[in-house]
């Protein structure tokens, strides 16, 4: 199925059952209104990070299933996978020929050697400061070949990550051929995960290297278009990089939402909210949850730095059973941009605050995106976090069918689903239409147009009470109805 304006579930292989097949029972028993695609976290092979450390793209892991099952799934569903283009696992046949064979393998190009990359092989202090790091570290680990040599090797994120050198002619066939095999196998979308980090040069940040990057991304642009599938890059940082990239006709994430939504939840007014919901692209897809923490760098700007500082504060004050520690050394995450919990816990487990967050999401510019946690409405879970002392896995936990059956009865679940259903079926939320937003001390009125239909969303951002109102032929003196009270 080709890309379609409606709602996108992100979910792991294994976390909403445990397995393809019986995510795919999942979706069509409760899901067919709520929704359109499904981004199916890494179901390849891999060695770590839940599935970003990805062995091999031509198989799926055994434990989910067969690609048989990811195209079933893609035929009644648009669908999006993840490409690492960043790197491989350091468990791969490509890494492990490398560490065997070094300069005899015929992966010796995929990766990058300090010796060749530094010229005199080793950066200068200067240039390792100059570096964007997002983990306290100089980028690289120490490898020993077979033949009991030893090197530097690039790696941006753990040690089961290797990143690969972009610029040679090995990976850019590496990558051609894996892009067409997922165009081959289903993919409507390919996200490419942490791509602003894909291009290294001496004497800059080595993240979003221009125009470098631009090359990178109208190569990879070719190769998919000839399968009609759409790319979207993947970068956490300041929003005028995705901005820049909208600019140029792609697919981008809007990650600044989540916390400018917090903020306005929070903190009663939507002042911030509404400028930037006059700025973002239509060609984007918006998220409030995903299997990472919710990003606090995404919001520099959009918000003042105290601002900024409050919100964070207010995730732990008035989230439930969030703490600073989940996002510490103490939980294995060194990423200090990112706070875990669910979205559900972090509006202290109330319905009806996180239901408004939905509807304001809904009625952003651009394609929702709800991570399965948050289609359930999911509480931070704290046993699976503390068996595994992994920050993240506080948003990560596993569903099983009978769970997914009993959580159906919940008010708040099958609100959130008439929601989904209000989003996809509204003609007014078409991404060639218009977004109008005012705000008035707790008030919040959003008003999406196209052509001659109109709904609002009017919301109180104290009693977190809202209504939704359909207009034909225009809100001014059109039919109105009430579908959201």
């Amino acid at each position: 199925m080709k890309l379609e304006n409606k709602v996108m579930l992100i979910t792991y292989a294994d976390s909403m059952g445990k397995n393809l097949k019986e995510l795919h029972t999942v979706l069509n028993t409760y899901y067919r209104d709520a929704v359109g695609g499904v981004h199916i976290l890494p179901f390849f092979p891999s060695s770590a990070d839940r599935g970003f450390a990805p062995m091999r793209y031509d198989v799926v892991d055994e434990a989910f299933g067969t690609y048989e099952d990811i195209e079933a799934i893609g035929r009644e569903y648009y669908l999006m996978f993840d490409f690492m283009v960043n790197h491989i696992s350091s468990s791969s046949e490509y890494f492990q020929d490398f560490l065997k064979r070094k300069n005899e393998s015929k992966y010796a190009d995929f990766f990058i050697r300090y010796e060749e990359f530094w010229g005199k092989g080793a950066p200068t202090q200067e240039q390792l400061d100059k570096i964007y790091k997002r983990k306290p570290r100089a980028p690289y680990i120490e490898v020993e070949f077979q033949d009991g040599t030893t090197e530097k090797i690039w790696c941006t994120f753990c040690e089961e990550q290797i990143d690969l050198d972009v610029r040679k002619e090995a990976v850019k066939s590496f990558i051609k051929g894996t892009l067409e095999q997922m165009c081959q196998n289903g993919a409507s979308l390919i996200r490419l995960d942490a791509f602003a980090y894909a291009i290294k040069k001496a004497d800059t940040n080595c993240f979003f290297v221009e125009p470098d990057i631009w090359e990178l991304l109208h190569e990879i642009e070719q190769i998919v278009g000839r399968y009609e599938v759409e790319i979207l890059p993947e970068i956490h940082e300041h929003y005028t990089i995705p901005m820049k990239i909208a600019e140029k006709g792609f697919w981008v994430y809007d990650f600044a939402l989540p916390v400018l939504t917090l903020h306005a939840l929070y903190n009663h007014t939507g002042v911030y909210l509404k400028k930037w919901l006059e700025m973002c692209p239509m060609k984007q897809f918006t998220t409030l949850d995903t299997h990472d923490g919710i990003g606090i760098v995404d919001v520099k700007d959009l918000l003042p730095d105290e601002e900024v500082y409050i919100v964070q504060e207010q995730m732990y004050r008035q989230g439930a059973n969030v703490k600073k520690i989940y996002s510490s050394e103490s939980y294995n995450n060194l990423d200090v941009y990112q706070v875990n919990t669910t979205y559900y816990s972090a509006l202290g487990n109330r319905d009806d605050a996180y239901l408004l967050a939905r509807a304001i999401q809904f009625f952003a510019p651009g394609i929702p995106q709800v991570y399965y946690v948050g289609l359930l409405a999911g509480e931070n879970d704290l046993e699976l976090m503390e068996k595994t002392k992994n920050g993240r896995d506080i948003n990560r936990h596993y569903y099983t069918l009978e769970e997914i059956a009993g959580e159906q009865e919940r008010p708040v679940v099958r609100k959130l689903k008439k929601l989904m259903a209000i989003r996809n079926m509204e003609p007014a939320f078409h991404l060639d239409g218009k977004i109008q937003v005012e705000t008035e001390g707790e008030r919040l009125m959003i008003t999406r147009k196209y052509k001659e239909n109109s709904i609002r969303l009017s919301a109180d951002l104290r009693s977190y009470g809202f209504e939704i109102t359909r207009y034909e032929k225009g809100y001014e003196n059109g039919k109105e109805t009430i579908v959201w009270q």
